[in-house]
């Protein structure tokens, strides 16, 4: 499904089955895949079978990039559906884990709160925001969640600002304010009669539907091809042919680093890299019932790796490691003369 797709005209349960397929093919991506399917039951409706799809992952014998955001997902969903007590232990493992990524948290506290739990929510996404957050100089992008949910079960709660709602405050870029967007008594005004009431309510409405779109949206981004240093050896090894393409491993870096510059000085947004590997690249050329020597095949593989979501933002946030995987901060490799 497209990230333009109207929600309405969406089978999601054929959808699902079509991502189960999508994983069977590449197994690679199949945690990513097999979450998105589950997503759908869950619109579907049919959360027992979305709960299956996450045992079925966790229950998987080659490891999971995210484990802990799997159990979140599973304990917000069998919370839907009645099961409340295994829920609520899923979400004490979560926290007793404290996960490294800001996405689990989200989900476990965003449970509680939805379960009128606005104490417990409040502890949660506190104690994300000093694990991941403290003595950082800027939150990164995908840590803003938790700030803008602590700001919002503050405000339901009567608490007044703190640090941190503060800082939820100056990385907020909608026109209408947290304290606007998270005011209780906003419901209230849904019942007037005031005509300048009501529009300004919509208004309000309409800023922080954007802002779950903003959230929700993955829209594919214009993403260049790195191989690392043994991928691209392994590659060459295999396909001499490529050799015009990837004339030395350093001049393939500097290529990248270079076309993502200059795309983006000509205003090209949501640029992102893809990391490729031999096996993944073959399984691609043979589903194109194509040879992997085929140079035309590089820009479709960078391509649909994006569109499986497996593209890494660029240019990297400050203080981040460079995408090269030199394990130096951007700043200090790649993008050290930008």
């Amino acid at each position: 499904m497209r990230p333009d797709t109207p929600a309405e005209t969406v089978d999601h349960t054929a959808e699902a089955a079509r991502l189960e397929r999508t994983a069977g093919l590449y197994p690679e991506d199949s945690e990513a895949l097999l979450l998105r399917a589950a997503a759908h039951l869950e619109l579907a409706g049919d959360r027992p079978t979305a709960t299956a799809l996450y045992d079925r992952l966790l229950s998987s014998t080659d490891g999971l990039e995210n484990p802990h955001l799997v159990r979140a997902l599973k304990a917000s969903n069998l919370w839907e559906y009645g099961h409340e007590a295994e829920a609520r232990a899923i979400i004490e493992g979560v926290r007793v884990a404290s996960p490294r990524d800001p996405a689990p948290w989200v989900i476990v506290a965003e449970a509680l709160e939805s379960h009128d739990e606005l104490e417990a929510a409040h502890d949660t996404f506190t104690e994300a925001a000093r694990l991941l957050l403290t003595d950082v100089p800027q939150p990164p992008q995908p840590t803003h969640p938790l700030l803008f949910g602590r700001h919002r079960v503050r405000r339901m709660l009567g608490k007044s600002h703190d640090e941190w709602d503060a800082l939820a405050d100056t990385v907020h870029s909608l026109p209408i304010t947290l304290d606007e967007l998270h005011d209780p008594k906003r419901v209230w005004s849904l019942g007037s009669e005031n005509p300048a009431e009501l529009e300004a309510e919509i208004t309000r409405l309409r800023a922080e539907l954007g802002a779950y779109r903003e959230a929700l949206s993955r829209p594919f981004p214009v993403a260049i091809l790195h191989w690392p240093a043994t991928e691209l050896s392994e590659l060459l090894e295999a396909y001499p042919t490529l050799a015009s393409e990837y004339p030395s491993h350093e001049t393939h870096l500097a290529t990248i680093e270079s076309a993502l510059r200059e795309l983006s000085s000509s205003g090209t947004p949501n640029l992102g890299i893809v990391t490729g590997t031999v096996p993944s690249y073959e399984a691609f050329a043979a589903s194109e019932g194509s040879s992997p020597g085929d140079a035309t095949l590089l820009p479709q593989y960078a391509t649909t790796l994006a569109a499986r979501g497996r593209a890494v933002a660029w240019p990297p946030q400050q203080g981040a490691a460079c995408w090269c995987g030199s394990g130096r901060a951007y700043g200090q490799c790649h993008g050290s003369d930008a």
